[in-house]
């Protein structure tokens, strides 16, 4: 079994109140609170701000992106994850 990179051993690529775009479709797996699994909680295209950033399993950054349109503010991935920000 390969395993993922590594994440936590470089710093995080978006930064706290970076605008982000959803690059995939983005269900609740069961850890969204008052919507049913499977429920879509952001579609691609959809643009949010990084709220904070956590860790999961040690291994991966997760974004807390809140999303203003439906003010939910869901976990995401890096491969989940573009910046919407202007260059």
């Amino acid at each position: 079994m390969q395993r993922d990179e590594i994440e936590i051993d470089a710093p995080p690529i978006f930064e706290i109140g970076e605008k982000v775009r959803i690059k995939k479709l983005i269900k609740n797996d069961g850890t969204f609170p008052g919507k049913e699994i499977g429920q879509v909680l952001a579609k691609i295209g959809d643009e949010g701000y990084v709220a904070s950033i956590g860790t999961f399993l040690q291994a991966y950054y997760i974004y807390a992106v809140h999303f203003l349109d439906t003010g939910y503010i869901i976990g995401c991935r890096k491969r989940e994850l573009e910046s919407a920000e202007e260059k």
